[in-house]
């Protein structure tokens, strides 16, 4: 295979996935990692790709980028299905509790799975029995409102319009005073050495908050967000419990988790 040909079919490889890695490339093409380099520094040169770590990801990919809730909702669907229907084996139809829902399109879906679960079997969790729903965010509200043996509490403070999400420090506060029993976890990216992390300091101190308050912590991240670094971390691997995701994590990902000893469950 010609240079020209490997690099296009690498450049449709990073704007498929958002992100590749050098030692995934260098087995997929057959070829030295030094190639590999060699590849990604020419098509960084034209603008294709931009240089990362150990890979590259798209050239508009940068640590504060940021999608809209709405824009987020409408990709990588049928992935973000799967995590949610996972995450939502976790949450237990016998008994009451208390769970915790961050902000995003995935902790969404689960949303509207529960809602639907709920309204199927208004018995769900028991006869008498009504599980605690906290969140955030608006559009988790409005979807669980009033779905059949839910009791929705609602943490206030500044919605910030991208998220929809109420941010500041009334809802850290709020968090702070909380201890669910499970947590539900979106974020922007998750790494190896970084954590996890999302682009906006007040969204970050809330998803911290949100970690240290809960019994269990669980993260809902679709491969897109595998190996990927935003701007400010908001956890580590060790303050994890489990990882759902869509895909298998990159060897270096993986092995990271697996220290951290976090379970990953691939939906």
């Amino acid at each position: 295979m010609f240079a020209e040909e490997r690099q296009q079919k690498i450049a449709e490889l990073v704007a498929g996935t958002g992100r590749v890695s050098v030692t995934l490339l260098a087995e997929r093409f057959r070829i030295t990692t030094e190639t590999v380099r060699r590849d990604l520094a020419a098509l960084e040169s034209t603008g294709t790709v931009r240089r990362v770590h150990g890979g590259a990801v798209s050239a508009d990919r940068f640590s504060t980028t940021e999608e809209s809730i709405n824009e987020r909702t409408i990709q990588r669907p049928d992935q973000k299905v799967r995590i949610a229907q996972a995450a939502l084996a976790l949450i237990p139809r016998a008994t009451s509790g208390s769970i915790l829902l961050d902000a995003g399109s995935t902790t969404e879906a689960l949303a509207d799975l529960l809602a639907r679960r709920t309204a199927v079997e208004p018995s769900a969790t028991g006869p008498g029995a009504e599980l605690v729903v906290i969140t955030h965010a608006v559009p988790i509200a409005a979807k669980l409102s009033s779905a059949p043996g839910v009791a929705l509490q609602i943490l206030g403070g500044r919605v910030r319009g991208l998220t929809q999400a109420a941010v500041g420090q009334v809802t850290v506060e709020a968090a702070q005073r909380l201890r669910p029993d499970v947590a539900f976890i979106g974020t922007n990216g998750i790494h190896a050495s970084f954590g996890l992390s999302t682009p906006d300091p007040e969204e970050a101190a809330v998803k911290a908050a949100f970690v240290h308050s809960a019994h269990r912590i669980v993260v809902l991240a679709d491969s897109s967000k595998l190996d990927v670094e935003t701007l400010v971390q908001f956890a580590s691997l060790k303050d994890l419990d489990t990882l759902i995701t869509d895909s298998e994590p990159s060897p270096e990902l993986a092995a990271a988790l697996t220290e951290a000893g976090v379970d990953v469950v691939i939906a």
